[in-house]
């Protein structure tokens, strides 16, 4: 009995030792940390990636020079050398489009039925032909065209921009979709016609209520950036007995589409967001 006793005296003194041992090492060696302290990993970003642009003009790049598709091309470059990505784009611009011609093109279109689906990229032009749609609707009222002209079909489009970025989810619940804002390309001519300038943030105010509704989509308003020309400053041209004001960003051709340098504000402004979505 002494024996067995003597034994467990032993061995619980030994286990005694290495609990004391373990102890002391746990308070003075230095505890491993988490190298993130509670930040949000660097994300990781494909080496390849894959952009669809859908909309209007501003998508086909009306006022081009180079005929290149506008800021399109010069957006997919900024993303490849600012993220160190190769960049493939289609461009399913197409002038003259409203909402409702684009949602019909992009459901019956099965170019771009797969160019949207595979797209980790997407951006959208839309809404400056819808708005246009409403003066040429109203052509012989033009004088008397107000805001509350606008309020119904500024509804109308909202629903339709909803089908869009439905019809992109069903197939597509991963890409990220910017979606650009409309201008006044009147203001400089017009100034002092303010109803334009309320009709233009009103209808930039509906399409961002439904991009913040949707799920890793973007607004990307422009209009602060072209409407009043480079650096706020306007351009007279003389032409003779008289003078007109140019907007130095606007395409000379049609005084209404964005020219070179206008597309490369736009693709800056798309490029910005685009940073501040997939920070480094």
């Amino acid at each position: 009995m002494n024996k067995i006793k003597k034994t467990l005296l032993t061995f619980a003194g030994f286990l005694l030792a290495i609990l004391l041992i373990f102890g002391i090492l746990w308070l003075f060696i230095p505890q491993a940390t988490n190298e993130f302290g509670g930040q949000k990993p660097q994300m990781q970003m494909p080496k390849s990636l894959t952009y669809a642009a859908l909309g209007d003009s501003l998508t086909e790049g009306v006022g081009d020079a180079t005929g290149q598709g506008g800021f399109v091309p010069l957006f997919a470059r900024e993303v490849e050398n600012g993220f160190d990505s190769s960049v493939k784009f289609q461009n399913f611009g197409k002038a003259g489009d409203t909402s409702t011609q684009i949602y019909t093109r992009m459901t019956t279109q099965k170019k771009i039925q797969d160019g949207l689906k595979n797209a980790n990229i997407i951006t959208i032009t839309v809404g400056g032909n819808d708005v246009m749609k409403v003066i040429r609707d109203n052509f012989t009222k033009l004088s008397t065209l107000s805001t509350n002209d606008f309020v119904q079909p500024s509804k109308d489009y909202q629903k339709e921009l909803e089908k869009i970025f439905a019809n992109i989810r069903k197939e597509n619940n991963h890409a990220q979709i910017y979606v650009l804002g409309i201008y006044n390309p009147f203001y400089l001519n017009f100034p002092n016609i303010t109803t334009m300038q309320d009709v233009i943030d009103n209808w930039n105010n509906a399409t961002d209520e439904v991009v913040k509704s949707e799920k890793d989509a973007y607004f990307v308003p422009i209009n602060d950036l072209l409407y009043k020309g480079l650096d706020g400053k306007q351009a007279v041209e003389d032409t003779g007995n008289s003078s007109s004001v140019q907007n130095d960003l606007l395409y000379t051709g049609d005084n209404f589409h964005p020219n070179n340098t206008g597309y490369q504000i736009m693709a800056d402004a798309v490029f910005a967001s685009y940073q501040e979505v997939n920070k480094k």
